[in-house]
Formats: structure tokens, C-alpha cells, sequence
């Protein structure tokens, strides 16, 4: 088993922190997005999408998505439990994590991939206006977020979750896409900074 990965990209970055927190260890493979690697023949072959990561399992199975992957691994390694330990618990986990995939990790993805001179060369074309929307769009999705993290300690509850992982991810992904995050997001701040201590925050 491998997973191919860019070591800066958000999505492996999610994958990274999942096996950390499960104590997990997976040889990887970088690819280089910026050389156009993703768009060999042989990385295409795996994923047609061209997107990272990829986890190319020992029977040659290659699955991509990155909640796929994980999803995968949580079924191998259930503990501890990042879907969710009951069913309503698990649907609680998926709807916030979707929540956090489309409403801001998607718009923090579009500005980024839209306004950002490094990306232009990846992003043909790259339509300045709908980045601006979405920069607008991450702001008022960390807004809700905040309101909400005022009721409970982390996104979908108590527990950490797979939606923390994303949130944390898409949150600090801000930065490099230049969306300043308003400091009177107290509530957003205080979950922040308990997330980003947890060791694999970290993970490389």
C-alpha cells in the first residue's frame, strides 16, 4: 500500500492528519502538481481526475477522494472512530463535514485557484471575479462556523471528526489563498488553536 501525494496540497494534507491521529503509518509517493506531473500518463492511469491523493492499495486498487480514503482506512482501523461511533453520530459527522467541504474548503479551493498567480498555469482560465465571490463566500462560511463552535467544542460535537480535520485544513488553506480571517471570530479562534495543538496538526 502507497499513498501518492503532494506534499503541500490541502487534500493529502487531510489524509496526513487522519493517519496520524489514528497512529498510522503509509509509505508515500510525491508527485509534483506544479510540473505537471499529475498529468502523466502513468498518474492519469490511476486517476483520471489528476487530482492527489491517490492510495494505491497492494492488489493495485487505486482509490482517490479523499474521504474515501479515509473512509477506507477508518473500516481497517476503527479506533479511534472519526466517522462517527453510532448512527446518528455518523450521519451528524457526515453532514458537517460536507458542510465543510462545500461551503468552505470548496470557496477558500476557488479563490485560491482563481486569484492566486501561481495557480495560473493550473487553472486555465482563471476567472479573477469568481475567486473574488468565493473569498467573500469562505468569510461568511467561517462566520457560520464560529456561531456554531460557540455551542459545542468541536464541528460536529464533542468528539473530533473527520469535519474537524477539513475545517482545520480549509481554515489554515486561507492564508496561502491571502483571505484574512476576521478576528472577531472568538469562537472560531479558541477551536483553532485546540485543533492545531493536536499533534498531528502536524503530521508530514
Amino acid at each position: 500500500m502507497k499513498l501518492i501525494e503532494q506534499a503541500r496540497a490541502p487534500n493529502p494534507r487531510r489524509v496526513r492528519i487522519f493517519l496520524a491521529e489514528k497512529g498510522l503509518s503509509i509509505p508515500s509517493e510525491p508527485i509534483d502538481i506544479m510540473k505537471l506531473e499529475h498529468r502523466a500518463a502513468g498518474f492519469s492511469s490511476l486517476n483520471p481526475w489528476q487530482q492527489v491523493p491517490v492510495l494505491v492499495l497492494d492488489d493495485g486498487t487505486a482509490i482517490s477522494e479523499t474521504m474515501a480514503i479515509c473512509r477506507y482506512l477508518e473500516e481497517l482501523h476503527p479506533e479511534p472512530c472519526l466517522f462517527g461511533a453510532s448512527a446518528k453520530e455518523r450521519a451528524v459527522v457526515e453532514m458537517w463535514n460536507r458542510r465543510m467541504e462545500l461551503g468552505l474548503f470548496f470557496r477558500v479551493a476557488q479563490a485560491f485557484r482563481h486569484t492566486h498567480p501561481a495557480m495560473a498555469e493550473l487553472e486555465k482560465p482563471q476567472v479573477k471575479e469568481w475567486g473574488e465571490v468565493n473569498r467573500v463566500r469562505a468569510i461568511e462560511q467561517a462566520t457560520l462556523l464560529d456561531a456554531e463552535l460557540g455551542q459545542r467544542r468541536f464541528v460536529a460535537g464533542e468528539r473530533y471528526s473527520v469535519a474537524d480535520i477539513t475545517a482545520l485544513v480549509a481554515i489554515d488553506f486561507m492564508k496561502v489563498a491571502r483571505i484574512e480571517r476576521p478576528a472577531s471570530l472568538a469562537n472560531l479562534a479558541r477551536w483553532h488553536a485546540e485543533v492545531s495543538g493536536r499533534p498531528s496538526a502536524k503530521a508530514q
